[in-house]
């Protein structure tokens, strides 16, 4: 890590949403009774000369969804421990450094898809590997698909990207991947789908700051049925939330997760397997 703060002002719109997810993550992490190992989110955040606090709440939702990821990929990984991770308009995860803790002989390899205002960041802020390659283009320019090796396996995630893509956009990234990676999983989450329509201009989340609109959200009912729709996907899992910290987070949302009559409504983790 750099000792010297990194100005990240210059970022805007969809990739400042990086900044907010990396905060939420860190703040998680920092706390006693933590429920992320992130160690490395947080020495980031101190190293990025930023208004963090612009973006409100640091609630449990991003550490969740680092801990709902992190499962899915040890378990690929696992079964094919020198496969590819894709990791789509990545941010400022660190997913990289918890999964090489996580595993005990980590021999899988990393690409990091992101604009190139973030890679530069992120290259600036995070040490190298030579298991790590970045590119610096948008997730939609499929020119990324020719540098991954998919003989050994493909792990793609893309947290807290295709809500904030167009249908269309979204619906073409998922078929493309369905169609060149045989073999490989797709993990990615998704608002509730009321959310669009609530706030099409996107959510405040404080008085200062106000999230994206979010224009793309399928209901689990809906996620289901790309079995059937989408060729080279072969099953669609409906990832459980993972337990937090606190009645809310230990108890009732997952909860409320799990019951039936809520799939509908709430949001979604989702796993694609590629056939």
């Amino acid at each position: 890590m750099t000792a010297e703060k990194i100005d990240a002002s210059e970022l805007s719109g969809v990739s400042e949403t990086a900044l907010m997810t990396l905060s939420g993550r860190a703040h998680q992490a920092g706390l006693p009774d933590a429920i992320l190992h992130d160690p490395m989110a947080i020495e980031l955040v101190d190293s990025i000369d930023f208004d963090f606090d612009k973006f409100g709440r640091k609630g449990q939702e991003m550490a969740l969804r680092s801990l709902a990821v992190d499962a899915c990929a040890v378990d690929y990984l696992t079964r094919h421990p020198q496969a590819t991770v894709v990791a789509l308009a990545e941010g400022f995860q660190t997913s990289f450094w918890r999964l090489s803790e996580a595993l005990p002989d980590p021999q899988f390899h990393w690409l990091s898809v992101d604009l190139a205002p973030v890679i530069e960041l992120r290259e600036r802020l995070l040490p190298s590997s030579p298991r790590m390659t970045a590119l610096g283009q948008s997730a939609l320019d499929y020119s990324w698909m020719d540098q991954v090796d998919s003989s050994k396996g493909v792990f793609i995630t893309a947290e807290g990207l295709l809500m904030y893509l167009q249908p269309e956009q979204a619906m073409d990234l998922i078929v493309q991947c369905a169609k060149r990676f045989a073999g490989g999983q797709m993990f990615f989450d998704l608002p509730p789908v009321f959310v669009k329509r609530i706030a099409p201009k996107g959510l405040k989340s404080s008085k200062h700051y106000r999230v994206p609109p979010m224009p793309f959200s399928l209901s689990t009912v809906q996620l289901a049925k790309l079995v059937n729709t989408v060729p080279g996907i072969k099953a669609v899992h409906d990832i459980p939330m993972p337990k937090g910290r606190g009645f809310l987070f230990k108890t009732l949302f997952p909860a409320v997760w799990h019951f039936g009559p809520t799939k509908r409504f709430r949001g979604a983790y989702t796993l694609l397997e590629f056939g």
